[in-house]
């Protein structure tokens, strides 16, 4: 993050403007939307710009700028299409330690002025870091597309009655109350501007909020969270994830999937590595039990899908057997996410009718797979966590039948940005990899469909 997002108060303060042009303009508009008082220094001015000063009860100085006009300004935007002067009043503002915005010149920038997405008292603002504008502005669109129009009228209503809910409900049930409101038909009717109906409706809401003593029933979110990629993250999966309380989450979730997570959301890391379990399972089962006993909502995020080799089945087992309420949310699981992302598809009409799912740990440096049922022709094998045990998997595979030029694909951090994708055969696959520090988590796939790698994967 190379800006800390913050929102000013600039109310009744008086900002000054270098230059009387129409970028000067542009952003006094914004300064004046938010309360400011306007001051201009400028041999000329624009006349819409003088009539936003005069508006403000503010001052316009006609005259070139000097260092003496930015004493006791607030906040200082150089706009004008003199790079040098604009500068200038950046290295002034810092000796004195005023804020300062210079138009298109995010390195002499204190202040960047973000896209925004006015729904006040709702305001969205979006930046790039001044890197790409245009793009901060495409955002800007996508998400005041899905925003309703009178989204802010809503936030007034809440903001008029959020002391009177406060000191009606305990902490739990007011942070349920509320997300179960902005779901609602009162919700509704309040952006419709049927504020009466509304009115009635809240207050039959809120009294049977408080009459309703009981505690709050927990409840476990089991999610699959993708293979990597974020953007993989079904629209249920992030909804659930918001509402949770506490969230556990293991080594094959991405950092920014555990950011999508409420801010005051407890972060639980329950990884674990090969060979080293940081985090023993039944443990983990414990946690569940123990969060969701305490009344909260628990998001369980695994990678990939919870129930190809997720163990959630055991999770679920555990919640069932304490009448704990849970939900499964399937995810994409590792085998589909990597073979897309590496253009091989999993069945294909002149490849393979079938394909099997089997796991590569060792258990006593040896692996116990049904190795004939594996070398059926037309068949595609998926190996999850087989990187240890490659050179294992390709001898056993040809021991029983296999041809040797049969292709495989080793796939590294699929999904994500650091995917790297390895194409060889039975034969050759374990030293073609053996420099090449390739890192989990990895996914195999042997068999004719990996032939289609070439013509297939993403440019």
């Amino acid at each position: 993050m190379e800006y800390l997002p913050l929102f000013f108060d600039v109310k009744g303060k008086t900002c000054l403007l270098v230059g009387g042009g129409t970028i000067a303009y542009r952003k006094a508009k914004l300064l004046v939307g938010a309360g400011a008082r306007l001051a201009v220094v400028a041999p000329a001015i624009e006349p819409d710009l003088l009539e936003l000063v005069q508006g403000t009860n503010g001052e316009y100085y006609e005259e070139r700028y000097g260092a003496k006009c930015l004493t006791d300004k607030y906040f200082v935007i150089a706009a004008t299409n003199d790079e040098n002067l604009n500068e200038k009043v950046a290295v002034d503002c810092r000796a004195r330690k005023v804020l300062v915005n210079v138009v298109d010149a995010p390195r002499h920038c204190d202040v960047i002025f973000p896209a925004i997405i006015d729904r006040a008292p709702i305001v969205i603002a979006v930046s790039s870091s001044g890197a790409a504008p245009v793009l901060a502005r495409s955002v800007r669109t996508r998400i005041e597309s899905t925003i309703p129009a009178n989204f802010g009228v809503l936030a007034d209503f809440i903001g008029e009655r959020r002391d009177e809910v406060r000191q009606q409900l305990d902490e739990q049930k007011l942070r349920l109350f509320w997300e179960d409101f902005v779901q609602s038909e009162i919700a509704e009717r309040v952006m419709m501007g049927r504020l009466d109906d509304a009115q009635e409706m809240f207050i039959r809401a809120l009294d049977h909020a408080v009459k309703n003593k009981e505690v709050s029933e927990g409840e476990v979110y089991l999610i699959g969270a993708g293979p990597g990629d974020p953007d993989l993250l079904t629209f249920k999966a992030l909804r659930l994830l918001q509402r949770a309380d506490v969230v556990l989450y293991d080594r094959l979730v991405s950092s920014e999937i555990v950011a999508m997570s409420r801010r005051d959301a407890e972060h639980v890391y329950v990884g674990k590595m090969r060979s080293e379990h940081t985090v023993p399972q039944q443990e983990i089962n414990r946690l569940l039990i123990e969060y969701a006993g305490e009344g909260k909502k628990v998001a369980r995020l695994k990678g990939g899908d919870p129930f190809v080799f997720g163990r959630g089945g055991e999770e679920i087992a555990g919640l069932a057997q304490n009448n704990i309420p849970f939900q499964i949310v399937p995810g994409v699981s590792a085998a589909n996410g990597c073979a897309c992302y590496a253009g091989i598809p999993l069945t294909h009409r002149d490849h393979a009718q079938s394909v099997r799912f089997v796991t590569g740990h060792l258990k006593d440096g040896s692996m116990d797979l049904p190795w004939a049922e594996l070398v059926t022709p037309s068949q595609t094998v998926v190996v999850y966590m087989g990187l240890i045990s490659l050179p294992i998997i390709c001898e056993q595979l040809v021991a029983h039948g296999a041809p040797g030029n049969t292709p495989v694909a080793l796939i590294e951090r699929g999904t994500t940005p650091d995917q790297q994708t390895h194409i060889g055969t039975l034969t050759s696959i374990v030293d073609l990899v053996a420099d090449k520090n390739v890192q989990a988590p990895t996914l195999i796939i042997v068999g004719g469909v990996v032939k289609l790698h070439d013509s297939l994967s993403w440019r």
